[in-house]
């Protein structure tokens, strides 16, 4: 028989094999869509906590991709025009971390509310399971504003019947050795905290779909 035609069998051959066609399987995606501190702005996405949460994720022997849909000084709003293509591939868990910075703009309680609607109920009308991390507005427009601002995630988690995770920085804000110089963005150790935050709920999440 002729030498090529052996070759290409055994081509053949390992293109289909099931280690071969497992390697090509893509994973399942976690979209983590958020602001600065979701992005890794001054620490970087590989320090981010979605990366860190991609860690705990293989340590633990669960096959899912992590994608970082963090961008920085991103409102409700703006996500509201742009989450559409983080959801379009095999993501089956989002998690949303949205608000920060509408509270720092003094964005309207009900603006805010409405726009995390409409990705909370899309996320649910594509089979998305959803977990919301609560955001607080410093007392800038008044404590009102923001007694109403942290209770619109209380609600949005209810409706939705979604879990809730405290304010990302409810454990780092306080604690400058987990800060970066700005006071306002987690180093790399806060990250790691706010992956501590998060954690529970994604793996509480996880055992409950398996």
């Amino acid at each position: 028989m002729d030498i090529r035609w052996l070759v290409c069998i055994g081509a053949i051959a390992a293109m289909s094999s099931p280690s071969t066609a497992s390697a090509r399987t893509p994973k399942p995606k976690i979209v983590v869509l958020g602001d600065s501190l979701t992005s890794g702005r001054g620490i970087g996405k590989d320090a981010a906590y979605p990366a860190i949460l991609q860690e705990r994720l293989e340590h633990d022997g669960y096959a899912y991709e992590v994608v970082n849909a963090g961008i920085s000084g991103d409102t409700t709003a703006r996500a509201l025009r742009r989450y559409r293509e983080s959801l379009d591939d095999d993501v089956q868990i989002l998690i949303l971390a949205l608000g920060a910075n509408d509270g720092l703009r003094g964005v309207p309680v009900n603006e805010v509310k409405s726009n995390l609607s409409v990705i909370m109920d899309d996320a649910q009308g594509r089979g998305i399971d959803t977990i919301l991390v609560g955001m607080d507005a410093l007392p800038l427009r008044g404590w009102d504003y923001s007694v109403a601002f942290h209770r619109l995630y209380e609600d949005l988690a209810a409706r939705f019947r979604v879990p809730l995770v405290p304010y990302l920085l409810v454990n780092v804000m306080s604690d400058s050795s987990l800060m970066q110089g700005d006071h306002v963005h987690p180093n790399r150790a806060g990250a790691r905290a706010i992956a501590d935050l998060i954690w529970p709920s994604l793996r509480g999440l996880l055992k409950k779909t398996a």
